[in-house]
């Protein structure tokens, strides 16, 4: 059967030589190996001074973004739930009532919006399928919990924060 790839090699199967049974020459090529790894750049990083350079295609947390009017972008149309492989998303859906224009942008909002994070694959399916583009994947690490509760994050910790006015009044301290 011929190979695929073309790097396989033949097994040398002759008995081996006194030189080669005092494993010499192998003891030396791996000190040679061990000195030339020894000059080379370090692979590590100390985490809290140097940090480590991000890919430009990563993926980490959610986030539920708003408009420029700082109203949530999300019309809880189940797009990103339904292409979640890992069925890491759950939604609500609620109408909204009079009086709700600056909180929401469409008529329909969703009215609770959860993602599990244990279950999540950060594959950015969800992303991706949105069309009012309200959910995107940050640069910004899952933090560690001790317990389940803290990887389900609910609309409130996904939500960026309501935008300050440019308008309003600074108030200075005395």
């Amino acid at each position: 059967m011929e190979s695929l790839t073309n790097r396989s090699k033949p097994v040398d199967r002759r008995p081996m030589n006194l030189w080669e049974k005092i494993y010499l020459p192998a003891v030396i090529k791996g000190l040679g190996i061990t000195l030339k790894h020894l000059f080379k750049k370090k692979a590590t990083y100390n985490f809290p001074e140097q940090t480590r350079p991000f890919s430009p295609v990563f993926r980490g947390l959610h986030i539920l973004n708003r408009d420029e009017e700082g109203r949530e972008r999300c019309t809880a149309c189940g797009l990103c739930a339904v292409a979640c492989p890992a069925e890491a998303i759950t939604m609500e859906a609620a109408e909204r009532k009079p009086g709700e224009e600056h909180l929401y942008r469409e008529e329909k909002y969703a009215a609770r919006y959860e993602i599990n994070m244990l279950r999540c694959i950060f594959c950015g399916f969800c992303e991706e399928t949105c069309p009012k583009d309200a959910i995107y994947l940050t640069e910004t690490f899952a933090p560690a919990n001790y317990q389940r509760k803290g990887f389900i994050y609910g609309k409130e910790d996904l939500l960026i924060p309501f935008p300050e006015k440019e308008n309003q009044p600074v108030t200075e301290k005395p």
